[in-house]
């Protein structure tokens, strides 16, 4: 069975024509997101000390640019779209409780 497709981390677009194992100068044709970061590896983890399940990695300070780790492992389903603004929560709320007095 193949391996999931890969998707953009950053706006979720398909990654089909990408090549494995993945050079870090690759990028999202859409977006222009650099695509060998950790937010699209299999490794990445936010509750992991250095936001890394890999205990051996050297840290890295940014997530969302190249590297060059090692144990760079792409996974499909790392886009998370952006929450949504406060005024649509805000527009919740009053919906519940009525408007703020």
């Amino acid at each position: 069975m193949a391996a999931p497709a890969l998707d953009c981390w950053n706006c979720g677009a398909p990654l089909p024509d990408l090549i494995l194992p993945v050079g870090r100068a690759e990028y999202c044709r859409a977006c222009r997101a650099e695509i060998h970061v950790c937010r699209t590896c299999r490794f990445y983890d936010t509750r992991k000390a250095n936001q890394c399940a890999e205990p051996v990695a050297e840290p890295v300070q940014n997530k969302e640019r190249a590297n060059f780790c090692g144990y760079f492992e792409p996974v499909a389903g790392r886009f998370r779209p952006a929450p949504a603004p406060d005024g649509d929560a805000r527009l919740a709320l009053e919906a519940l409780f009525g408007p703020k007095k």
